[in-house]
């Protein structure tokens, strides 16, 4: 029978599975949960409230913010940085480098990849390195972003391409920018960037 392991730390306990390696120099916030055969390297970081699913990596000097969720078979490279409640869908890919050679070694070319706040990253898709993916963004699964995505913006296919925007709370806007769900309304400014949200009284939040 498997076992669920408590682990104290100086800033609280976290839980992995008896099957998940949790290197040495590797910080991990209370109440985060690593799941079978997931791998955590030294001077990884993950947040407080997070649930690493089964054969996770997360590489070297990888941060991830608090309430994050990475589901199964998902390996955050070293140059990845997750902020605050991102969602990685099964099997989704990040790259850290361009153009890489099994035989030539190409680490000094390593391309960040920033995931901002709230962000879904759909099942089967793949962000390619040196990317920033905007606060709150959703990517289609098996969608291959080659460029920036800015805030809230709905990308899909190969390239991928936006066709629209999210709300917070997950759902597609209507054209007029407003959540049929959750009521909330938002506005954009000359650029297309989304600058403001209302609640259906009409007062910033």
């Amino acid at each position: 029978m498997s076992e669920i392991i408590e682990v104290k730390t100086p800033t609280g306990t976290y839980q992995r599975h008896e099957s998940a390696y949790v290197d040495e120099g590797a910080t991990i916030g209370a109440g985060t949960k690593i799941w079978h055969f997931s791998h955590i390297m030294p001077g990884a970081k993950i947040g407080e409230n997070c649930n690493i699913g089964q054969n996770v990596t997360i590489e070297r000097d990888v941060v991830i913010g608090n309430r994050c969720k990475i589901q199964n078979n998902v390996s955050v490279y070293k140059g990845v940085t997750l902020e605050d409640g991102v969602f990685c869908g099964p099997s989704m890919v990040f790259t850290n480098v361009y153009n890489p050679r099994a035989e030539i070694r190409k680490m000094d070319q390593l391309r960040p990849t920033l995931v901002k706040k709230g962000a879904t990253l759909g099942a089967n898709c793949t962000i390619v390195c040196g990317h920033t993916i905007g606060r709150y963004a959703f990517i289609g699964a098996g969608a291959v972003v080659t460029k920036d995505v800015p805030d809230h913006a709905l990308v899909v296919g190969n390239p991928a391409k936006q066709i629209g925007y999210m709300c917070i709370c997950g759902e597609r806007l209507s054209d007029s920018l407003e959540c049929q769900t959750c009521g909330k309304k938002y506005k954009k400014n000359q650029n297309g960037q989304i600058l403001q949200i209302h609640d259906k009284s009409g007062s910033d939040y």
